[in-house]
C-alpha cells in the first residue's frame, strides 16, 4: 500500500527532525509565551472558543493513533495494552477535559493549527512505531520489566495530572461557574507550583519506557520542552501576582526547579 510505504519510508526522517525542534522550542519557550490560557492576548491573529480549541486540537491524538494502529498492527495482548493506555489519556483529553475550561475564554487559530500539526504527526510516529513492530510487541512484552515500569509511571504521572488539573478548576468557582485564579493549595502544590505539569511529564515518560522506542522518546522530550519553560513562567507569575506565595515550592521539580 502507498500509504504504509510513505510511513515506514519518512519514519525517521519525521523522528528525528521533530527531535531536532525540540531544544529550540525549549528556549524560545523561555521568551515567548504561548498565547492561551493566563497567557492569551491579542496580536495573534483571529480567536476561537477555548473549549472547542482544545476539543478539535487533541482529536487527531485519538484517530490518526486509533486508525494506524487498528489498520497496520497486530492485534495481540501488547498492542491492545498501548492503545488503551494512549486512548485512556487522549480521550479524557479530547471529549473531558475541555468542558473544565473557563467559559468563555478564548484562544488564537494559530495556537490550534500547531497543535494539530503536533498531535497528527506525534500520533503518526508512535502509531506506526507500534503498529510496524509486532515482532517486538509480541505477548511476552507485557511482562517485561520496562513495559511494567513504564506502565507504573504512566498511571501514577497521569493521576497526578488528572487530580491537580481537577482542583484548578474547582478553585474559586463562583455561583455563576466563573473563575479567578487564586493560590492553589494541598496534595502535590505543597511542593511546586504545576504538578499537573510534573504528572504529564511522568507520564510520557512512562510512555516512552513502556514502548521502549525512539518515538516513545522523542514524546516525552517534546512534553519536557513544552511544560517545563510553561512551568517556569506559572511560578514567576504566582509569585508577582500574590505577594504571600509560598516561598517554598519550585516550579516543576520538587526541591529542585
Amino acid at each position: 500500500m502507498a500509504l504504509e510505504y510513505y510511513m515506514n519510508h519518512y519514519f525517521y526522517w519525521v523522528a528525528y527532525g521533530t527531535l531536532a525542534l525540540a531544544p529550540i522550542v525549549f528556549v524560545l519557550l523561555f521568551y515567548v509565551r504561548a498565547p492561551y490560557g493566563r497567557y492569551t492576548r491579542s496580536g495573534w491573529g483571529p480567536m476561537l472558543d477555548n473549549r472547542l480549541g482544545w476539543f478539535f486540537m487533541e482529536l487527531p491524538a485519538v484517530l490518526v493513533f486509533g486508525a494506524i494502529t487498528l489498520v497496520y498492527g497486530q492485534l495481540n495482548a501488547a498492542l491492545l495494552g498501548l492503545f488503551l493506555l494512549w486512548q485512556l489519556h487522549y480521550c479524557h483529553r479530547v471529549f473531558v477535559y475541555p468542558w473544565t475550561l473557563k467559559k468563555g475564554s478564548k484562544m488564537p487559530w494559530v495556537i490550534l493549527l500547531m497543535a494539530v500539526l503536533f498531535n497528527t504527526t506525534n500520533g503518526y510516529l508512535n502509531a506506526w512505531s507500534i503498529a510496524s513492530q509486532g515482532e517486538k510487541y509480541g505477548d511476552l512484552w507485557l511482562t517485561s520489566p520496562q513495559f511494567l515500569l513504564g506502565v507504573l509511571l504512566f498511571l501514577g504521572g497521569m493521576a497526578l495530572n488528572k487530580v491537580s488539573d481537577r482542583q484548578l478548576a474547582r478553585l474559586g468557582r463562583t455561583g455563576s461557574g466563573k473563575r479567578e485564579y487564586q493560590v492553589p493549595y494541598g496534595f502535590a502544590y505543597r511542593w511546586v507550583s504545576c504538578p499537573n505539569y510534573l504528572g504529564e511529564i511522568i507520564q510520557w515518560i512512562g510512555w516512552a519506557i513502556a514502548t521502549w522506542s525512539l518515538a516513545g522518546w522523542v514524546f516525552a522530550i517534546w512534553t519536557m520542552a513544552n511544560l517545563v519553560p510553561r512551568a517556569v513562567a506559572h511560578h514567576r507569575w504566582y509569585r508577582q501576582t500574590f505577594k504571600d506565595y509560598p516561598a517554598e515550592r519550585r516550579a516543576v521539580i520538587p526541591y529542585l526547579l
